[in-house]
This record gives C-alpha cells, sequence and structure tokens, in this order.
C-alpha cells in the first residue's frame, strides 16, 4: 500500500503542464521631456476644466438617446513642443462601457442621464475607444481643441442634480 501511494505521488508530480514561449511582445514607446500647459497651468500640473451644463426640464430628456444643454469648453494648449496634440479621455469609474459616455455621480441626482462629449464637429466620442476624440497641429508652440458636453437620457429623466468627472491625457508627436 505505501509503495502504491508513493508510486501515485511520484506520478502525479511528473504529471504537470509543459509551457513552450510561442513569441515575444516587444514594447517601444518615447517619454517626452516637456508638455503643454494645459489652459495656463504648469507644466506636470493637473489641469481642472470646469464645464457649468444649463438647466433644463426632464421633458427635454424624456426618452432614451435624447440630448440637451450641449455647452463648449476649451482646451488652450501652451508652450508645446511636436507637431501635433490629441486628447485621450480616460477610461475610470465615471464612465459607462456600455454608452461611452459619463455616469451620473450625484447622490440622489437625476436617474436616466449620463454627460455625452463631443468632438469640435459635434460628434459624439466613446470614451471607452476615444472614438471621434480629434487631433490637432501645434502652430507657434499652441493649439486649442474645442469639445462639447451634453446631457443624454438613457430613459425617462428625473429631476436631480448631475455631477460627473473624466480625467483626460494629452499626446503630442
Amino acid at each position: 500500500m505505501k509503495k502504491l501511494v508513493l508510486a501515485m505521488c511520484v506520478g502525479l508530480g511528473m504529471s504537470g503542464a509543459v509551457y513552450a514561449a510561442d513569441g515575444v511582445v516587444q514594447i517601444t514607446g518615447q517619454i517626452n521631456g516637456n508638455t503643454c500647459q494645459v489652459n495656463g497651468t504648469a507644466n506636470g500640473t493637473l489641469a481642472t476644466v470646469n464645464v457649468t451644463l444649463p438647466t433644463v426640464s426632464k421633458s427635454a430628456l424624456a426618452v432614451k438617446g435624447a440630448t440637451a444643454g450641449t455647452t463648449p469648453f476649451v482646451l488652450n494648449l501652451s508652450q508645446c513642443t511636436g507637431t501635433t496634440a490629441k486628447t485621450l479621455f480616460e477610461l475610470g469609474s465615471t464612465v459607462d462601457q456600455s454608452t461611452g459616455n459619463l455616469v451620473n455621480q450625484a447622490n440622489g441626482g437625476a436617474a436616466n442621464v449620463q454627460v455625452g462629449l463631443l468632438n469640435s464637429s459635434f460628434q459624439p466620442i466613446n470614451i471607452t475607444n476615444n472614438s471621434a476624440s480629434q487631433s490637432v497641429s501645434i502652430t507657434n508652440n499652441a493649439a486649442t481643441l474645442n469639445y462639447y458636453a451634453q446631457y443624454v437620457a438613457t430613459g425617462a429623466a428625473s429631476a436631480g442634480a448631475v455631477n460627473t468627472s473624466v480625467m483626460f491625457s494629452m499626446q503630442y508627436n
């Protein structure tokens, strides 16, 4: 019996999975020494852009897909190097992965309301993949990126506050 248990233990020890390398993922990148100033903030300082959407009636957001309160906001870049700049909105807990919009974070706030971002051509930006985000030329070490924010109904909206945010990064070439 002891020999059988010993043989089984040896057999189990030899029956491990076999692994072999099938390829290599080669990763390259570049670190830029200087970044642009965003809306006048010092390099390396987090820029805060405040956007206040107008108060709208819940009847304007009565059906799924309805939008209201489109409000412009601008990212002014200065002291830039490179030739192009692009905004990358960061995927995080405030982003609804199914819609690509920003979820309402207000406690007891309006139900069935998200905030959508639009590029300068009024095309919706799906934050989950940054589709329709924009790239602009840097001229004389400066660039301007125009965006819009708007309410987006995910169903019949209820009255209440709307509060959300999204982190962004700038990509330079």
